[in-house]
């Protein structure tokens, strides 16, 4: 299962909406690279592909392929408005080690 904190799905909304995208949803990936090895991936997605996992979180469409769902089963995606340190983050039992970014991680 993949868990959105009430602040993600705000900001995924506001975003959305922004984009004139109200009805689309949000893809969570991941890729190879990074300075830990794998990398997080954010995208606006029309639809779901005919393997992905889909969640809902108040409206908010969550989709994630079989193979980033490997990485990101139990994973929350966080969002914090702070100055500094603000912007979305992973919050992910899986990774054994992240970068000091936090957008890269090792399985």
């Amino acid at each position: 299962m993949i868990e959105l904190t009430p602040s993600s799905v705000q900001e995924v909304k506001r975003l959305l909406k922004q984009e004139q995208k109200e009805d689309w949803g949000l893809r969570l990936g991941v890729k190879g690279g990074g300075c830990s090895g794998l990398t997080y991936t954010l995208a606006f997605d029309e639809k779901a592909g005919p393997v992905d996992s889909v969640f809902d979180f108040e409206g908010v469409k969550v989709f994630c392929d079989p193979k980033s769902y490997l990485f990101l089963n139990g994973m929350t995606l966080d969002f914090s408005d702070e100055l500094l340190t603000g912007g979305f983050k992973f919050v992910n039992p899986n990774a054994k080690k992240s970068c000091s970014c936090g957008t890269s991680f090792s399985a």
